[in-house]
């Protein structure tokens, strides 16, 4: 029934997109800012607009447009009702329906998509058998939408190794919850290409040992949840000896999963001559001679924020540093795919024994990157 749905914001920007079956082009959304265009409000964009291959099917709820496509006609105050019902999961987990909250839990969005929809056709809808499948983000949910800044650039480098140890010639099948997410993909020369093409399920006779099944990439900076965010309150004063260094870390959007093994690095400026700061966990040190600060922080407890906060020694006469450092941030979280690729089954055909499966996600940052 439903291919597609296209979140689009007050400016026209498509924010979010979820495709059940095979990938709709965004140009489709091209007929209803035609129609947007023709209307003298909001309000006004007709519910459903036919296109030359497709229906495009509408409600505005909170300055957000819910714009469903769908191929075959259908009775359209149904697929209303379920956009409608979209709007309230969202507001009933994340306490409002807002594009930063969307873009805020935008895992959470899609395991609820795939949850909500089987194939196209409404599945689970109702938010108690929901909250089952998918419990709602808790941690630090206030202080999330309160976190100011903006993400410059965010990609995902995924990938997914294999060991395998079994005897014979056996025929593995992996299917995925999710399998959408996978639109940028390599694979290992055992993977039958054709069947992915068409089924979006990995078919393969597994070589022995370890090898790279496949590696993947997210880049739409929309599909990127920063597991990890930043409140940072680096100055230096005109004239003064001394700066203010004031930093603290904390968890965002990890479906509870603890942040581990964390380390903070900052270049400070050639100025700085000393750095006396205080963490409220684990240990740092500064280099007088390279001026690189590090915080080796461990894990981050959600309940008590770690912290390192102090004061830094300038040069006597020394100017106003031109600009402030930038923090790297090195984590890992164990048991959880930031891309949201989550694993259906795995089936073995061609052998009569059963095997042991056993399936591990991790979450480690590649180049993480804040500007003070």
């Amino acid at each position: 029934m439903i291919h597609s749905l296209f979140l689009i914001n007050a400016s026209g920007d498509i924010f979010l997109e979820k495709h059940w079956k095979s990938v709709v082009s965004r140009s489709v959304c091209d007929y209803f800012f035609e129609a947007q265009e023709r209307a003298t409000e909001p309000e006004n964009v007709p519910p459903v607009i036919p296109t030359p291959h497709h229906y495009l099917i509408s409600v505005l709820r909170h300055h957000i447009y819910f714009v469903a496509v769908i191929q075959s006609e259908v009775p359209p105050l149904f697929v209303i009702e379920f956009l409608h019902r979209v709007v309230d999961t969202f507001q009933d987990y994340f306490g409002v329906c807002t594009e930063a909250a969307i873009k805020d839990n935008v895992v959470v969005v899609y395991e609820l998509l795939e949850e909500m929809l089987d194939n196209g056709f409404p599945l689970a809808t109702e938010s108690n058998i929901l909250k089952e499948l998918i419990k709602p983000p808790t941690i630090l949910r206030t202080m999330v939408n309160t976190i100011t800044g903006s993400t410059i650039t965010a990609e995902i480098q995924g990938v997914i190794d294999a060991c395998v140890k079994l005897t014979g010639m056996p025929d593995l099948t992996l299917s995925f919850m999710n399998p959408r997410l996978l639109d940028d993909v390599s694979f290992h020369p055992c993977v039958r290409f054709k069947r992915w093409e068409a089924e979006r399920i990995l078919s393969f006779i597994p070589p022995d040992g370890n090898f790279r099944l496949l590696s993947y990439h997210v880049s739409s900076q929309n599909l990127v949840a920063i597991p990890v965010y930043v409140k940072h309150n680096i100055t230096f004063r005109e004239g003064s000896s001394q700066g203010r260094f004031d930093l603290t870390l904390g968890p965002k959007q990890t479906m509870g999963k603890a942040v581990e093994s964390v380390l903070v690095s900052s270049q400070l400026p050639r100025g700085v001559l000393n750095a006396n700061l205080n963490p409220s966990q684990g240990t740092y040190t500064f280099d007088p001679v390279t001026k690189l600060l590090t915080w080796d922080v461990g894990k981050i407890n959600p309940q008590k924020l770690p912290s390192l906060k102090g004061t830094m020694s300038l040069q006597a006469g020394a100017s106003k540093p031109d600009e402030n450092p930038t923090i790297n941030i090195q984590f890992k979280i164990q048991q959880m795919a930031i891309s949201g690729l989550k694993v259906n089954r795995l089936d073995m055909y061609g052998e009569k024994y059963k095997p042991f499966k056993g399936i591990k996600y991790m979450t480690k940052a590649g180049k993480f990157q804040v500007r003070t």
